[in-house]
């Protein structure tokens, strides 16, 4: 049955799921305040990680944290003044770190990222947007082989999903990586990943192949989901009234206001996430690397060499802070101390984060809304393949995969 579906969202998971709609033969229409890519998809690491399916939440991470917030060197910030705001969803996202928990974790979020150059390549493939996607390896650099023993958790864990890496180490390691600074001395490399040489660009050009496809962009701010018995009929917005029988909600940390029009209080916070792009880079790494002391990602890109990562708490409305740029910057130059750029970029955004880190995706009741938010860390990664469940759900397609983890009830 053909439906008039609204995916409300512009980024990579509300592209994805308008395209595959499309392409089972949907009436689509995306909604979104700004325009394709311009939000969170903008200002990612650009990674396509396979391997990312290890929370944050890892043991111990409750006795560590007052350490960590206090450690200039450790890319964890807090604005003090929204701790009182942030403490419910704090003591929730904390209660998941253990171990049974993290192995849960990464359990669910395995399937939705473990594909994720393939997921890319057939959304992609033969459009304009094929051309932002290089598949590539992808590497940890760590001063040392005890700095690498001391991530086995982490690793232990990649190596259960079928990621165990290449470890290059001594001289062989400026061999592979000759502008990596002289403190990094080990390397651990995975094959069958990828990065986005624009993020912001790639989703962009999706936007335009949704178009070709026959679909309907509007500019608009949504204000209201209107439900009749129980169903969604419509979509109210700055722009007007918009009729649907189904309603994707894509909209990344801003979904939590109509989820709770929908009887669900979802505990979601933004982790505000920051990158610097070093304009016109040369002497950066050859292919994305995570520097394992700074945890932020360098990936080379268009524009330059983008560093993103860093986690800071402070909720939407403030400002950027000066200290996780200052933290980049001073990473960056360590890790790369021969990097020549013309000029830097910085950029700060909201990861959405769901106190279990795992994304929302299904039916909300028989209410014909559906979730497609909650990434955290993985939205470009596991954005393909997390609309293409959406559409085939959609579509009357049950996925060949457990969808339970990722069931918006959950939080009923």
């Amino acid at each position: 049955m053909t439906e008039h579906v609204i995916v409300i969202g512009a980024g990579i998971v509300g592209a994805s799921t308008a395209i595959w709609l499309r392409r089972f033969g949907h009436e689509v229409t995306v909604i979104d305040r700004m325009g394709w890519g311009q939000g969170t998809s903008h200002g990612n690491g650009g990674v396509l990680a396979a391997c990312a399916m290890v929370p944050v939440t890892g043991p111990g991470l409750v006795r560590k944290s007052p350490a960590m917030l206090l450690d200039p060197n450790y890319p964890l910030f807090l604005r003090w003044s929204y701790l009182p705001k942030l403490a419910p969803w704090l003591v929730k996202y904390l209660s998941h770190a253990n171990d049974a928990d993290t192995r849960r974790i990464a359990d669910g979020l395995a399937p939705v990222v473990t594909d994720t150059a393939d997921q890319h390549v057939a959304l992609a493939k033969g459009t304009r947007a094929e051309r932002f996607v290089t598949l590539s390896d992808y590497s940890y650099a760590y001063a040392d082989r005890a700095a690498f023993d001391a991530d086995r958790y982490a690793w232990d864990i990649r190596a259960v999903h079928g990621f165990v890496p290449r470890i290059t180490e001594g001289a062989a390691v400026h061999e592979a990586e000759p502008d990596l600074g002289p403190d990094i001395t080990c390397l651990a490399t995975m094959s069958d990943h990828g990065y986005v040489s624009d993020p912001g660009g790639y989703v962009a050009a999706l936007g335009k192949e949704f178009a070709a496809l026959g679909g309907t962009f509007v500019k608009a701010e949504v204000k209201d989901l209107t439900l009749t018995d129980g169903k969604v009929t419509s979509v109210e917005t700055s722009a007007g009234r918009f009729d649907a029988n189904r309603v994707v909600l894509a909209t990344g940390v801003w979904s939590k206001p109509l989820m709770r029009k929908l009887g669900l209080n979802v505990p979601l916070e933004s982790e505000r996430g920051y990158h610097i792009i070093f304009a016109n880079a040369e002497r950066g790494p050859r292919h994305p690397i995570m520097v394992a002391s700074g945890k932020f990602v360098a990936t080379p890109m268009a524009a330059g060499l983008r560093c993103a990562g860093v986690v800071e708490f402070g909720g939407l409305d403030a400002g950027a802070s000066k200290a996780p740029f200052d933290f980049l910057r001073k990473q960056a130059r360590k890790a790369f101390p021969y990097l020549n750029c013309t000029g830097e970029i910085e950029w700060q955004g909201h990861r959405p984060a769901p106190s279990d880190s795992l994304p929302l995706l299904g039916q909300v009741g028989d209410s014909g809304v559906y979730t497609g938010f909650g990434h955290h860390h993985i939205g470009l990664t596991a954005g393909p393949k997390s609309g293409r469940l959406i559409a085939q759900m959609i579509s009357g397609q049950p996925p060949n995969m457990d969808l339970t983890p990722y069931h918006p009830a959950r939080f009923a």
